[in-house]
């Protein structure tokens, strides 16, 4: 065992195809990544759980993996042999638009996902069925896109995790969620057929610390890549059909991206980290890690698959 140990290490350290010194580098040589879906693309903004959140979608069945991530962060071994690796900086000004759509400009065709670090997918049923089950029904549907609802996770003590973030002691709320009609600007702000703003989670409840238009909580995470495809920066498509919740005739499924991150911006920005002693409130719960939490709290939405 520890000779198949020492041999598995070994061969993690002579992956050099797996790191990437730059996107345009990756883009030249990583077209393995990108030969087969669904392919997850990770953004890493700081150093908080990034192991956790890669072993996450890894164990979710996803074909392949790219976080795009500084070079001052490590990854253990393991992941090192798992996923494909790009030396890359999100502090720049459209960094996420940037990183996903030059993946969709040199994959199309392919199943995708992308969220940050400290993020975790959870679909209908994920723990017995895989994302490839759900994408190849989505597909039976005629749908390329996914609405996935970014549900907030906080710590219960921020005296003890002061950025807001523990596994163990993670909690959600459990109400408080709503929805309004999408306006189009283009048609004198009537509503938008199928599309709507969703909002709820610390965003609703800090909304005084969340500039506007960052206040929702949707996100077309899971789409399918096709020429001239290009993602927004406030997470939706410029195809007007990937921005829709679900078909004419019935509804979709829909994911859940389970996220810190709203979480850990609240406690780290200096404009609002006094005014937090706590999250928690009397409609918070602890987060069960299982879709079937997500599905009876109405944060996620089976559709006609059973």
């Amino acid at each position: 065992m520890r000779a198949e140990l020492e041999d598995s290490n070994t061969n993690a350290q002579n992956r050099p195809l797996m790191q990437y010194d730059s996107l345009d580098n990756f883009l030249k040589e990583g077209a393995a990544a990108l030969a087969k879906g669904p392919i997850a693309i990770v953004l890493v903004e700081d150093d908080v759980e990034i192991a956790t959140t890669l072993r996450h979608h890894l164990q979710a069945g996803f074909a392949s993996i790219v976080v795009f991530m500084p070079n001052a962060f490590e990854l253990p071994i393991d992941l090192q042999a798992t996923v494909h690796r790009v030396t890359y900086s999100m502090d720049a000004d459209g960094a996420m638009e940037n990183a996903v759509n030059s993946i969709i400009a040199a994959a199309p065709g392919i199943w995708m996902y992308y969220c940050f670090n400290a993020e975790y997918l959870f679909h209908p049923f994920c723990e017995t069925r895989s994302i490839g089950e759900m994408l190849a029904f989505h597909t039976e549907e005629r749908r390329d896109a996914m609405l996935t609802y970014v549900v907030d996770l906080y710590s219960d003590d921020l005296d003890v995790d002061h950025d807001a973030v523990s596994l163990d002691r993670a909690h959600l709320d459990r109400s408080g969620y709503y929805a309004l009609a999408r306006p189009d600007l283009d048609n004198h702000n009537h509503p938008k057929e199928r599309q709507l703003d969703f909002f709820g989670g610390l965003r609703w409840r800090y909304e005084e610390h969340v500039p506007a238009a960052r206040r929702k909580i949707d996100r077309i995470a899971l789409f399918k890549s096709k020429d001239g495809l290009k993602l927004r920066a406030d997470h939706t498509f410029n195809d007007e059909e990937y921005n829709t919740f679900a078909c004419p005739w019935h509804h979709n499924l829909t994911s859940a991206i389970c996220s810190f991150r709203t979480a850990k911006a609240l406690k780290s920005n200096p404009g609002s980290t006094f005014d937090i002693q706590t999250f928690k409130w009397h409609n918070s719960a602890p987060f069960e890690w299982h879709s079937r939490q997500l599905l009876d709290l109405g944060l996620m939405e089976p559709g006609q698959w059973f």
